[in-house]
């Protein structure tokens, strides 16, 4: 990087903490709607001060999106994703400092939402306003675009896609991406899981029961708990028939991208992090690498009778649960909804009803792409070292369906967010690390550059 580089790439750095400051400041929790079009507005007047034509786009029950166009002096056009809606903050009670004001501490900077994913959308901002103050231009196009829903599932993107494919074409496309590994290694993540998720709902009797009645009367909580013991047995093995007739196993490439992921250092990391002694079914190495291959079945949530302070002796009459199931390749959220019904009913709980409030496809991108191979070499230029592909990661990104089927687009995430391992997205007290915001806006700065040479 050139002098007039690094120069400008300290200015962005320090310009940097006040945009993420008032960025974090809309409390837009895509859940409850709130501050939604405020946000989009904020997000719409940055791209414009950026010198991006903007819009708008209005799409029925959804908040709106913000698109964003930046021709440069090239003919290559990329595409960037990211999401300006973040998780609810509660519970408060766990925040060291208030969740919609950036507070530094320990060389931390804390806010909701600011490593999921406001962080990465200022760090961009940032990389292309430093090469404009140098080069005047951009030397590729970039298209942007930004929704308000990534957080309850991108429930919309499908409808938004069919009507307004077109503008989202392009030569190569990134979504929202992380940071570099504790070795210093840029990431590339070219798979993620889809997702299914179910809201159960019982009601045994008509209203609440004195608890001296549990010898007469069902019990809600005891008959929906009974029915998610049914899921899965005591190896965690899910147990819906056809569950895992579809599941894809990795292929050579993947395997050998895992294999090369392999960091009994980083694994103990995330044992550290969470306090546990080994992870399920004592899985390490390449094992627990190859893991994420394997769907799930996860409670997300328990709801039923008296969960305040103290004693409350309480039949409940209802019960609710949460789940969430992570697909893996080629596996279909509704072909699992079926099953899932269907298996519910066969073992007597066709009372329970379930209701779906989410699903995505999982999607991968084939590491052996021009795009991939390209994104490959731009990361090992910019460290020195080769990257950590990931042919798979847990998550979901719920757009890629839509992406993939409406407008024929694969990408891929990478580095260039300034977040890491134990960002705690989606937790109290997320954060980013303030020695990460500087390299992560230079990566920008060498990606979009690199992308104009070739």
């Amino acid at each position: 990087m050139d002098e007039q580089l690094k120069k400008e790439l300290e200015n962005q750095s320090h310009h940097f903490r006040s945009l993420i400051t008032e960025y974090c400041r809309f409390e837009s929790v895509a859940a409850q709607k709130r501050m939604m079009p405020e946000t989009a507005g904020w997000v719409e007047r940055l791209l414009q001060q950026t010198g991006f034509e903007t819009r708008q786009i209005e799409v029925a029950g959804a908040p709106n999106y913000v698109y964003g166009y930046l021709k440069g002096t090239g003919d290559y056009t990329l595409l960037l994703y990211n999401h300006y809606d973040v998780q609810p903050e509660t519970p408060l009670e766990l925040w060291n400092s208030p969740p919609f004001e950036v507070t530094e501490r320990d060389g931390k900077l804390i806010a909701r939402g600011i490593c999921d994913n406001k962080a990465e959308f200022i760090a961009r901002i940032c990389a292309i306003r430093g090469l404009q103050s140098v080069h005047g231009r951009l030397p590729i196009n970039i298209k942007w675009i930004l929704e308000g829903e990534e957080e309850i599932g991108s429930l919309h993107f499908d409808a938004l896609t069919r009507s307004h494919g077109d503008l989202l074409k392009a030569d190569g496309t990134l979504w929202e991406g992380g940071g570099f590994n504790e070795k210093g290694q840029a990431a590339l993540a070219l798979g993620f899981r889809g997702m299914l998720y179910v809201e159960y709902n019982l009601q045994s009797v008509k209203q609440d029961a004195h608890s001296g009645n549990a010898h007469v009367l069902p019990s809600a909580a005891w008959r929906l708990v009974k029915a998610l013991a049914s899921l899965k047995d005591e190896n965690g093995r899910v147990l819906i028939p056809g569950f895992y007739d579809r599941v894809r196993k990795p292929n050579e490439s993947e395997v050998r991208a895992m294999r090369a992921r392999v960091d009994p250092d980083m694994q103990e990391k995330y044992r550290a992090m969470y306090g546990i002694d080994s992870f399920l079914d004592g899985r390490q190495g390449y094992d627990f690498e190859a893991a994420v291959f394997d769907p799930t079945a996860n409670i997300a949530g328990l709801l039923s009778g008296y969960t305040e302070e103290g004693v409350k002796t309480v039949l409940p009459a209802k019960a609710m649960a949460k789940m969430d199931f992570r697909l893996v390749p080629d596996q279909d959220p509704d072909d699992i909804l079926e099953k899932l019904q269907a298996h519910l009913k066969a073992q007597g709980f066709a009372d329970i009803q379930v209701t779906k409030l989410g699903g995505s496809e999982p999607v991968v991108t084939p590491i052996d792409g021009e795009f991939v191979q390209k994104m490959i070499r731009i990361c090992r230029d910019f460290t020195g070292q080769e990257p950590e592909v990931n042919a798979l990661v847990g998550g979901t990104l719920p757009l890629l369906g839509a992406m993939k089927h409406n407008v024929g687009t694969l990408g891929v995430s990478t580095s260039g967010n300034p977040s890491y391992y134990a960002s705690g997205a989606h937790a109290p007290n997320e954060h980013i690390r303030v020695d990460d915001i500087s390299r992560a806006i230079e990566f920008n700065m060498f990606l979009f550059s690199e992308l104009g040479r070739d």
